[in-house]
């Protein structure tokens, strides 16, 4: 830095919902950018506040206030998922809120909304702000190359598999069925790792189904299936995870039955629906109709993950992507997203990101036919063609309590 221009000031904040890693960001961040004498604020709420015009709140960092965050859960600047992008009064008082804290570059920690809206914000400054944004999110939904995590998602899957271990335990202790809703409204990567890294006995994610095929009942049939499957190999429990993202795929009007609220980005509120209960309703009453006493219990997990501590691999990712994007503003033109690729801090342009068809970032699905999902597959109590045939299909018919033939009928389009 030239040591006769001004020292650059950097304006942090955090979009969306929390995931583990936040504060080592904030950590790092706060750290490299002081180390090069710059000045770095703290916004508290995302871009709430700063839409109303309102700075009180905004504070410079230091050393002394990030010592120590970066291995805790949470953020310490909070969070907020407001929307400056909805109305254009709203983005101009974000430019003017930050012009008159006299910022230069912008820091944003989030997922694809947040992303979209500081790509919104820096364009709307006019070339007198860059900003960078560091992808988090419990989902894995960003496009990084290579297939790399967005920070917060290792902590989160470890976690959730921990805990349907746990509850794993207690269904084969109890005999019963959990039916388990995990977050992911886009994209079903942490249900997949939860429930394959867990040992649960089905899996199901909205990448399966194209938009607008799939119903609760759909769903209720692989659920009644599995619980079929296992009951015939004589095991009475189980553990079926749903990503919540099921409901997104449904058609609008099934859909608009258990959905009534949508956030400031317009996404519906899926976290706030027990799939699981809706789906529990469903098979429940299959089975009460043959005769069948089943114990179910639903469970939305998502929000336990979402402030946990980060776990080593998190702490170290957060960090690095801190230094790297005050590296980046040091060297680079801005208006970039910051990864890490093949152990090198890559900028990636957000104009690479984009969705054409959306103008904002894409989402990262979950492959179908790769790998990961295939072993899924294989992995979990499915039925497979051999299920449907001779013996296993009596078995299958013996504790439904149905004839053979109309079984296999009802349930042959579950193989793929």
């Amino acid at each position: 830095m030239d040591s006769t221009s001004p020292p650059r000031t950097i304006a942090m904040l955090v979009g969306g919902g929390p995931a583990p890693g936040l504060n080592g960001v904030i950590n790092s961040v706060t750290l490299s950018a002081r180390a090069r004498g710059w000045r770095v604020l703290g916004v508290p709420k995302g871009f709430s506040q700063l839409m109303v015009g309102d700075v009180s709140g905004v504070r410079e960092l230091t050393e002394a206030d990030v010592a120590g965050i970066e291995t805790k859960g949470g953020s310490v600047l909070f969070t907020a998922r407001a929307n400056p992008t909805k109305k254009q009064e709203d983005l101009d008082a974000v430019v003017s809120a930050l012009t008159k804290l006299e910022v230069t570059d912008l820091v944003t920690l989030g997922g694809d909304d947040t992303a979209s809206s500081a790509v919104k914000v820096a364009a709307a400054a006019g070339g007198n702000m860059r900003a960078v944004h560091v992808p988090k999110t419990i989902d894995n939904d960003l496009p990084l190359p290579l297939e790399a995590p967005t920070f917060g998602y290792e902590t989160a899957k470890y976690w959730g598999a921990e805990l349907l271990k746990n509850l794993l335990a207690d269904a084969k202790t109890t005999s019963r069925w959990y039916l388990v809703t995990a977050m992911g409204r886009s994209a079903g990567h942490l249900s997949v790792a939860m429930a394959i890294g867990s040992g649960s006995h089905l899996v199901s994610i909205q990448e399966e189904y194209p938009p607008g095929a799939i119903t609760v009942s759909d769903v209720a049939d692989l659920v009644e299936a599995a619980i079929l499957k296992r009951m015939a190999a004589g095991e009475g429990w189980g553990l079926a995870v749903l990503a919540e993202g099921l409901l997104d795929q449904m058609p609008e009007e099934e859909m608009a039955q258990y959905v009534t609220e949508f956030d400031e980005h317009g996404h519906p509120r899926l976290s706030e629906i027990d799939l699981g209960r809706v789906v529990r309703d469903v098979v429940a009453a299959r089975f009460k109709e043959r005769g069948v006493k089943m114990a179910f219990i639903t469970k939305i997990i998502g929000y336990e993950l979402r402030c946990a501590d980060p776990i080593a691999f998190d702490v170290q990712y957060t960090r690095t992507l801190g230094y790297g994007a005050v590296e980046f503003l040091a060297h680079g033109s801005g208006n970039a997203l910051m990864s890490l690729q093949d152990g090198k801090l890559v900028p990636i342009p957000f104009a690479e990101l984009e969705d054409p068809a959306t103008g904002k970032v894409r989402v990262r699905k979950v492959d179908v036919e790769g790998g990961t999902w295939q072993a899924a597959l294989a992995l979990q109590s499915r039925l497979a063609p051999g299920d449907l045939e001779g013996s296993a299909l009596d078995a299958l018919a013996a504790v439904s309590k149905e004839d053979p033939s109309a079984l296999a009928a009802r349930f042959s389009r579950l193989i793929g």
